[in-house]
């Protein structure tokens, strides 16, 4: 398996995925510009842009969920509900929750503030992303109380949702009044799977 990503993708998601299932693949990480990414030669590879997108054989899919949803049935029916499994809605509620964890609005700010260097950060643009971050985690934290996943343990959503809550940690979201998500955050950041798509 293939997978392309450009910087600031959620790709690393699906490389962290990867990992837990112990699946082998490669990584394509573009260095490109907003403008060289829309070009031809980028587009041929990877038509959607900056979203990851996945070759697995004649396969080729793009965005996370459906990356996940497809890595799932075929390598990891284990690490996924049935339809018919009590937990399944649940299961498909926290696997598409991740993409809504900084993507638009709230991604709008965070890729263009947060992940901005310090000179070129607009300090109120960023305490504005802080605070969509914070607002959107405080729905985790509630329903975190007395679990120790999302949905199950450590479904493919729990994989995907758990990844976003890191990263929204990275990207310097108040976890301190946020004891369940912390203390879940902590419990992913220590699997060795975590630290070797972090590196990727």
């Amino acid at each position: 398996m293939k997978v392309y990503f450009a910087p600031q993708s959620r790709a690393v998601r699906t490389v962290w995925l990867l990992e837990e299932m112990g699946q082998p693949y490669e990584i394509e990480k573009f260095t490109l510009g907003q403008k060289e990414m829309r070009g031809p030669d980028y587009t041929a590879i990877n038509p959607n842009g900056r979203v990851p997108t996945l070759i697995d054989g004649d396969v080729t899919i793009s965005e996370s969920t459906a990356i996940a949803q497809y890595l799932a049935a075929k390598y990891a029916p284990d690490l996924a509900p049935s339809p018919d499994a009590q937990n399944f809605a649940e299961y498909l509620q926290w696997l598409h929750y991740a993409e809504g964890m900084i993507m638009p609005p709230i991604n709008n700010y965070v890729v263009e503030t947060i992940l901005l260097p310090p000179e070129r950060r607009n300090d109120e643009i960023a305490a504005r992303a802080l605070k969509l971050l914070n607002r959107t985690l405080a729905a985790v934290e509630q329903h975190m109380q007395g679990r120790d996943f999302l949905a199950g343990d450590f479904t493919i959503a729990d994989t995907i949702t758990g990844h976003a809550v890191v990263m929204s940690r990275r990207l310097g979201a108040a976890f301190e009044n946020l004891p369940n998500l912390s203390a879940y955050a902590d419990r992913l950041e220590a699997r060795p799977a975590f630290n070797t798509a972090e590196t990727a």
